[in-house]
């Protein structure tokens, strides 16, 4: 008789920021497939999700990875609910409205930070290294520190399943990006969230911890984001200027809206300096990496056909939140055909 090792992840009610939960559930002659995962429960009064006196909590299993740091082992990205079978206010999931045609791409940065003196790989204790500028996609050991952490965490997201479409040092130092896409809002959160668990996990082994804080050295560096690249089949299609604007458009009146959604503390990242728009304006433009949508020149060179980068989502935010904002306001687009 074989055992499986389940490893059920789900995210937990803390605020502002909620973070990642998991534990192990060993079956017998598991079969490996999604709809073999049975639920489970949990203990929501150690999670901030119930009181004592009605503490369980249901797991539903969405998706499944490999395990690459187990034989027969298994990720299952989970769900919560409540104990009457309802989403739990905390699952931000269950609340997205995907017709089926919405691809995304999540460009996840964060700080790889030393756990004996508090500061990212990179900087000295009691100063600062070098200014920006050297730092973004360098080599060498003058100017990047991390890398061997870096690529064994993307080996790690590759043999799991998840479609990460690359990584590179961002522009400070310490600081790191990968990049996943899906077709689907839900799968793309899905997949961030297993490739942050794993990003996590990796720390334990080498003393290090992640900092997804938007801002978390203040001074002249760059902060880190989630860029969250988005199109629908009409966008992919359409070949229209005239689309591409109008869903741009349908993005300014509704700016509180995803800044409420898009991060704790992502003020103190968008000022306005270091490729951002401030946090209350709204600005879109053509290859604009200091615009709060960026248009791709990808996307004008295929004749109005491709996909719109939103520059605002913090490194820290729920991408299940923020597909699900986007896709409420591209749905609002008033298109003039």
């Amino acid at each position: 008789m074989s055992k499986t090792f389940l490893e059920y992840i789900w995210l937990d009610g803390y605020q502002p920021t909620q973070e990642l939960r998991s534990k192990v559930r060993i079956e017998d002659n598991f079969s490996g497939k999604l709809e073999d995962c049975p639920m489970w429960s949990f203990d929501g009064s150690s999670t901030l999700q119930a009181s004592g006196g009605k503490s369980d909590c249901l797991l539903k299993p969405v998706a499944i990875f490999n395990d690459p740091e187990r034989d027969n082992g298994f990720l299952v990205m989970t769900e919560v609910l409540n104990a009457d079978g309802t989403p739990h206010e905390s699952n931000h999931r269950a609340q997205i409205d995907d017709d089926g045609s919405y691809w995304f791409g999540f460009e996840q940065e964060y700080f790889l930070m030393d756990n004996q003196t508090d500061l990212p790989l990179g900087f000295p204790r009691g100063g600062f290294p070098g200014p920006q500028g050297q730092y973004y996609c360098s080599v060498g050991g003058r100017y990047t520190w991390g890398r061997d952490f870096v690529m064994e965490h993307l080996d790690l997201c590759l043999e799991a399943g998840l479609n990460v479409e690359g990584i590179n040092q961002e522009v400070a130092p310490g600081q790191w990006e990968f990049q996943i896409f899906a077709k689907g809002a839900k799968e793309a959160g899905d997949q961030i969230w297993v490739g942050r668990y794993l990003l996590n996990r990796l720390t334990e082994k080498y003393g290090y911890y992640i900092d997804l804080h938007p801002k978390p050295v203040q001074g002249d560096w760059n902060g880190s984001g989630m860029h969250c690249n988005f199109s629908n089949e009409e966008m992919r299609t359409a070949g229209s200027k005239e689309l591409f604007e109008s869903i741009c458009e349908a993005f300014r009146p509704v700016v509180e809206e995803h800044i409420a959604v898009y991060g704790a503390y992502n003020d103190l990242r968008l000022t306005g300096l270091h490729e951002t728009q401030s946090i209350d304006k709204f600005s879109y433009g053509v290859s604009d990496r200091g615009a709060s949508i960026r248009i791709p020149i990808y996307t004008v060179e295929h004749n109005w056909n491709g996909y719109l980068e939103d520059r605002r989502p913090a490194s820290n935010a729920d991408p299940y939140k923020v597909a699900g904002r986007i896709i409420k306001t591209v749905k609002s687009a008033k298109v003039v055909a």
